[in-house]
């Protein structure tokens, strides 16, 4: 290697290589990482449309159709101890069935869960908190409402009425 620079006594690692085929083993690296990035959604979105049907099944039905196995994949099973924070914000806005804002999910847990509320010093911060990350995960994804406000809505293989249903909170009224 005539060309070859030397840094400190040894070969610049890009003299040592072809960097085309760098480049190209990269490029196709790359692609592979976007396409399962895709897929992932995908999977995740799907997840979600059928822990969805599943909840709903169950409050039609009672939890008495599912299994421990099924009760747990679904986030419904209680094993002897409230349930999580971002569990409860998960079901929520699972069965919602429409975008919610961090308002609206306070509401519901003073309504439905005053004490697991009552444990946060600023509920709606750990409520945003929750539903970014479920975003984090694909789990929900961030909307603006038609009031122009955040709101979130489970990922699932929602229909056009879903989409467009305004978020207004009627947990008041439940």
């Amino acid at each position: 290697m005539e060309n070859a620079h030397k840094t400190n006594g040894s070969l610049k690692p890009t003299d040592k290589y072809d960097m085309a085929h760098v480049q190209e083993v990269i490029r196709q690296a790359h692609e592979e990482l976007r396409q399962l990035m895709q897929q992932r959604a995908e999977v995740v979105k799907r997840i979600g449309t059928v822990k969805q049907t599943i909840s709903g099944l169950a409050n039609l039905f009672g939890d008495g159709v599912l299994n421990d196995e099924l009760m747990e994949l679904v986030d419904r099973k209680t094993n002897g101890r409230q349930p999580g924070f971002t569990k409860a914000c998960r079901m929520i806005l699972m069965e919602s069935g429409r975008a919610l804002s961090a308002r609206d999910i306070c509401e519901y847990f003073e309504q439905k869960l005053p004490a697991m509320l009552a444990r946060h010093k600023d509920p709606m911060a750990s409520v945003t908190t929750v539903l970014n990350r479920l975003v984090e995960y694909g789990e929900a994804e961030a909307v603006h409402a038609s009031n122009g406000k955040r709101a979130w809505r489970w990922v699932a293989d929602a229909s056009p009425a879903m989409e467009s249903t305004p978020v207004v909170s009627n947990f008041a009224h439940a």
